[in-house]
């Protein structure tokens, strides 16, 4: 449900449990992934929350400091939960249930980097803005 609303948007998502083919390096496949977006995306649950896995993407993401936009969609979580990342404490966290209004605000940043893109280049090169999820 939340890739199929971001795609709806017109951005390229990145899915990990999609877009890693059998064989392929998976830490390599989403550090590359991570690399190219321009917004990553972490849904934390109860399950995810505190996971080896969801950390290190978080981390890679926060690597990149300003070029990342890193969203938290929270289900069944706090940002007090004690395990939740501390690095992430001082982004805005976006409830499941106000996912909508997020893919809005996606949709409006998406309208105008295609404004500043489609002013830089030929209108036949617009880019598509990779979400990593």
């Amino acid at each position: 449900m939340m890739c199929e609303k971001l795609d709806a948007t017109g951005a390229a998502v990145f899915r990990d449990d999609r877009d890693i083919d059998g064989g392929d390096n998976i830490p390599k496949k989403i550090r590359v992934a991570i690399k190219k977006s321009e917004e990553v995306v972490v849904l934390l649950t109860p399950a995810s929350v505190g996971r080896q896995w969801v950390n290190i993407e978080i981390g890679a993401a926060w690597v990149f400091g300003d070029l990342k936009r890193i969203t938290v969609v929270l289900y069944g979580v706090s940002v007090d939960d004690p395990t939740f990342p501390q690095i992430l404490k001082d982004v805005k966290a976006v409830p499941l249930n106000d996912f909508d209004q997020f893919v809005i605000e996606v949709t409006g940043r998406r309208k105008a980097f295609r404004a500043k893109v489609s002013k830089k280049t030929p209108k036949k090169t617009k880019k598509k803005r990779a979400t990593h999820v």
